[in-house]
């Protein structure tokens, strides 16, 4: 506990739940955090609720600006991926695909082209992003979730080459099978596939997923950079 003490975040997708717990953990363990497109939520001392829709710069200008005025700076950017966008090729429509690519892979570009000069600004952090096992194992269906997907994952490793002068670290966390609430439009069929080839036969719980973000954002992972912890039940080891 408390391995994020003194750390400032803006967690982007707070209102899905894989986003609320990333903001729960990183609560618990010290941080605050400026949470973005949650609502119905009390702030508090070390929480703030911001608007943010991630492929808009103004909300992203509005969240960083938020975290100067609330608690000083900002030193962690963790970016949450909303939309999963599930038809194959030929069911896919461009509206779909645009939707998809720029929620994903736009929004976190956005996110860091807005965050790491205050990041920087504060002497350095980490910004965590959200790819998937989906970067890098193909299903034969959602072509352009595994496409946003790998950008991500691609993004992730080219900024950490970028700013790893500037004491910045940039990772991306690779969930694999988890619970059908932090998914959307997963078709059962596929979560079942997904299941009978992961060695631990369940699927990962919120909880468990957040905790590999609060790894990534904390001192304990000083030397990390450019990584995508895969975080799956072994599917992609098998």
């Amino acid at each position: 506990m408390g391995i994020l003490k003194g750390k400032t975040a803006i967690v982007a997708g707070a209102g899905a739940a894989l986003g609320a717990a990333i903001v729960r953990r990183f609560l618990e363990h010290g941080a605050s955090v400026v949470a973005g497109g949650i609502f119905g939520v009390s702030e508090s001392d070390r929480l703030r609720i911001a608007r943010l829709d991630p492929r808009d710069p103004a909300d992203w200008d509005g969240a960083v600006a938020l975290a100067r005025s609330a608690f000083g700076g900002l030193t962690t950017l963790v970016n949450t991926v909303p939309d999963a966008g599930r038809p194959g090729i030929e069911q896919t429509s461009e509206a779909e695909w645009d939707g998809t690519i720029d929620a994903d892979l736009r929004g976190a570009w956005l996110g860091m082209k807005a965050c790491i000069p205050a990041i920087r600004a504060a002497g350095g952090g980490a910004v965590v992003n959200t790819s998937s096992t989906a970067a890098i194992v193909g299903t034969g269906h959602s072509a352009a979730y595994h496409s946003a997907m790998a950008g991500v994952l691609m993004l992730t490793r080219t900024a950490a080459i970028e700013y790893a002068g500037e004491n910045i670290r940039i990772n991306a966390v690779l969930p694999g099978p988890v619970d059908p609430s932090l998914l959307v439009g997963l078709d059962e069929g596929v979560l079942q596939t997904f299941l009978d080839m992961t060695p631990m036969k369940r699927v990962g719980r919120a909880d468990e997923i957040a905790n590999a973000y609060v790894f990534l954002a904390s001192d304990l992972a000083t030397f990390v950079t450019g990584t995508g912890l895969v975080v799956d039940g072994g599917f992609t080891a098998a």
